[in-house]
């Protein structure tokens, strides 16, 4: 008797070195998954602990997004710098399923500090076609991202400059003599600014963080879905569960209750039995708006998940699979 076969899992690409890794890590286990390395730490496969269904491969946060962009893998968690960096129209080939919060950092356009009269990217134009004309060659701009810089330059009207590769720190390139400009990435400016750069004051390209990115160049079965369908459910709940408290008052002041928090509910707030869940930011208002309705005692609870019936993310995603 041949035994059932086992459903193809949903694959997920995790970072597997750095910052991001224990980012990531750190973001899975708050949601109450675990990720669990075969092989020990220098193990390139893995699990998810509470998520059966899913396997996991370790890759480099720039194999991950050539891997999601490829359809390698279903799912890939890595920064949007790296996927808007694989070109051409990538909203068609992948799907931003959540911002993760972490991982910031924003790619930029960054000229030497003394070149005082050089503010923004108006000015760059100007100083390009001078620099052409005295010494016959184009400005240099030293980056290792190549599409989003032509894309940004052209976007500003500037031809006349050549994209130098950056085989090493970027930010050392014009102190070397090897760029005018450098276009990087940076999270607080403090490099840059130690190499004599500054960024221009319209020169943020993109504001980049961790995606959980989905890929629309490879097949999804009902079964893949589903366990899609979990992961979200639980993180999804877990970020309202952060973002909600709930509120209680005596069943018998009710009527006056659901009168005076009646513009928190037109706001998006929901009505529970006896009581509401609203943004912790609009905690201390709800509260004063029932303490003047006389209203109380009023307790308040944070829960650490609060699920919904269905996922905004995983529906937009069945729309495009066609599941």
């Amino acid at each position: 008797m041949s035994e059932p076969s086992r459903a193809t899992p949903l694959i997920i690409a995790l970072p597997s070195k750095g910052r991001l890794k224990e980012q990531v890590e750190a973001w899975l286990t708050d949601c109450g998954f675990k990720v669990e390395v075969d092989g020990g730490e220098r193990g390139y496969r893995a699990r998810i602990g509470g998520l059966p269904g899913a396997e996991v491969r370790l890759l480099s946060a720039g194999d991950i997004a050539q891997s999601v962009d490829l359809g390698e893998v279903h799912l890939g968690v890595t920064g949007e710098d790296l996927l808007r960096e694989r070109g051409g129209d990538l909203d068609a080939r992948v799907m931003m399923l959540r911002a993760l919060g972490f991982g910031r950092a924003d790619l930029v356009v960054a000229a030497p500090q003394s070149w005082i009269d050089v503010d923004a990217m108006i000015d760059i134009d100007d100083v390009a076609h001078a620099y052409l004309v005295r010494t016959g060659r184009r400005l240099r701009v030293a980056t290792k991202y190549h599409v989003q810089t032509r894309r940004f330059f052209a976007d500003h009207g500037i031809a006349d400059y050549r994209i130098v590769e950056s085989l090493g720190a970027t930010e050392g390139a014009p102190a070397a003599g090897a760029a005018e400009l450098v276009v990087d990435i940076t999270s607080s400016g403090a490099t840059l600014s130690a190499n004599n750069l500054k960024i221009l004051s319209d020169g943020v390209i993109l504001r980049s963080q961790a995606h959980l990115a989905a890929s629309l160049a490879i097949s999804w079965t009902v079964d893949q879905v589903a366990t899609l369908t979990r992961l979200m459910s639980v993180v999804e709940a877990r970020a309202d569960g952060r973002d909600l408290c709930a509120l209680r008052w005596p069943s018998d002041q009710t009527a006056a209750a659901e009168l005076a928090v009646s513009h928190y509910v037109d706001l998006g707030a929901a009505r529970r039995a006896d009581g509401l869940l609203v943004k912790r930011s609009d905690l201390f208002d709800v509260s004063a708006a029932l303490a003047a309705a006389g209203v109380g005692p009023v307790s308040v609870t944070r829960p650490d998940y609060v699920f919904t019936a269905r996922s905004e993310a995983v529906e937009r995603l069945r729309a495009r699979i066609g599941r």
